[in-house]
């Protein structure tokens, strides 16, 4: 199988998606002024995918509700398309061509979520497939998203599957898709394992158009022993159920992260979900505390910017861009952060007890060393603490902008993090 696809994410992508803020219902316009604060504030930091999340077909979406058996926009290929109330620029049958054309304008790029499958509605009135006299009723299989009314499963052991998934990813590559996000697809262990047919599909099918189109699977927990098979055929994939902003939903990320980290490489990013940052849940009434700025502590929020970038799983801001205070856009585009998910080769869970989780990131330049105080209390760590870990007391606190060997002791609050940078002998990087 050609693994060319996997020159599309060197580094882990970096954007954002409307589900945490808008759930199913983001229309064009929150879309539009998302891309926009992006391009002129973020851009330059590496940030670049615009994602619009499910249901962008159901004229009906209002939330993150799902409308069981409510029709959905469809062309005469059994393909969804966009409802053009809500994405006024599809119209005419165009897609999200223009769209994808104003986001491309801006210099980013621009991505949409899709369900497995192909839609119930065309399984019921067996509407016709591109370039077959099959009909989507004849490739349909009754393996339904528990979760989720619109899709039949599809059978791609026939001929007529593939070139289902084939004119599904021409249409979207047409209209300058560069990010899938395909659900109800990566936890395959309650279908038992039948989905790696259809994600083998999907991947034949983007490889065909030629276009450099990075391909996400969700929901997890994806189980780690397909590791090597989501290497073979994602850029991404989930390693956790939907993520909020929890403690313990950030707690439980831990464990996920170090079963995880040593599959990740340039291509491939095992994803702990969207960053729950800024102001969320605007119109969706999943997670908890309906439209809110997060609920997590501005300790919280490091540690999980911390986590995330250590294990190097893709950034994907879920909070609105626009209304970004201060304190969230610094989170998003601290430098020596980024560089650092960028640059690391090497990373592990180094040491771990009731109080205190450390990780270690090798990059060609520099070691960090992430210090996560996951107890209910304040931690003091000394010298001497780190000497018996292995960690020499120099360098630099990346969230402080503070040298190390200028204080007698860490000091960690509750939730907090320290994150060290320790220059590899003879190498000048970042501040120093």
């Amino acid at each position: 199988m050609p693994e060319n696809f996997r020159q599309f994410a060197q580094v882990p992508p970096k954007g954002w998606n409307s589900w945490n803020g808008y759930g199913a219902s983001v229309r064009e316009d929150e879309v539009k002024r998302n891309a926009d604060h992006m391009s002129r504030h973020l851009k330059k930091y590496g940030w670049k995918y615009i994602t619009v999340d499910i249901q962008w077909y159901e004229p009906k979406a209002d939330s993150s509700t799902y409308h069981n058996f409510y029709p959905l926009v469809m062309d005469q290929y059994s393909r969804l398309m966009p409802d053009s109330k809500r994405f006024p620029s599809a119209a005419n049958g165009v897609g999200f061509k223009p769209l994808a054309d104003y986001i491309h304008n801006l210099g980013l790029k621009f991505g949409i979520h899709i369900m497995r499958g192909i839609p119930r509605q065309a399984v019921h009135s067996a509407a016709p497939i591109k370039g077959t006299d099959k009909t989507a009723r004849d490739i349909a299989l009754n393996n339904i998203c528990p979760w989720n009314s619109d899709m039949y499963g599809v059978n791609v052991d026939m001929p007529e599957g593939q070139l289902y998934y084939d004119s599904l990813m021409a249409l979207y590559a047409s209209w300058g898709v560069d990010f899938i996000k395909c659900d109800d697809i990566a936890n395959s262990v309650i279908y038992n394992g039948t989905l790696k047919k259809e994600v083998e599909a999907l991947r034949k099918a983007i490889d065909k158009t030629n276009r450099e189109i990075v391909l996400s699977l969700s929901p997890g927990p994806a189980p780690i022993a397909n590791g090597s098979f989501f290497q073979r055929n994602a850029n991404m994939w989930r390693i956790t159920d939907d993520f909020w902003d929890e403690w313990r939903l950030l707690y439980n990320m831990f464990d996920r992260a170090e079963e995880w980290s040593a599959l990740s490489r340039p291509g491939n990013w095992p994803d702990c979900d969207m960053l729950p940052l800024g102001h969320i849940g605007i119109r969706s009434v999943d997670g908890p505390g309906g439209n809110r700025q997060t609920r997590f502590t501005k300790a919280e929020q490091k540690t999980m910017m911390t986590l995330w970038s250590l294990m190097q799983s893709p950034l994907i801001m879920g909070g609105e861009l626009t209304d970004m205070d201060e304190w969230t856009s610094n989170l998003l585009t601290n430098t020596e952060l980024l560089e650092m998910d960028n640059h690391i080769i090497e990373k592990y869970q180094l040491f771990r007890d009731k109080r205190l989780i450390v990780w270690k990131a090798i990059s060609s330049d520099a070691n960090y060393y992430g210090l996560f105080n996951v107890s209910n209390e304040k931690l003091k760590l000394t010298p001497e603490q780190l000497a018996s870990m292995g960690i020499s007391y120099t360098g630099r606190m990346i969230w402080e902008d503070h040298e190390l060997s200028k204080l007698s002791a860490i000091l960690i609050e509750s939730h907090d993090v320290c994150l060290i940078k320790q220059n590899l002998e003879g190498k000048v990087t970042g501040n120093d």
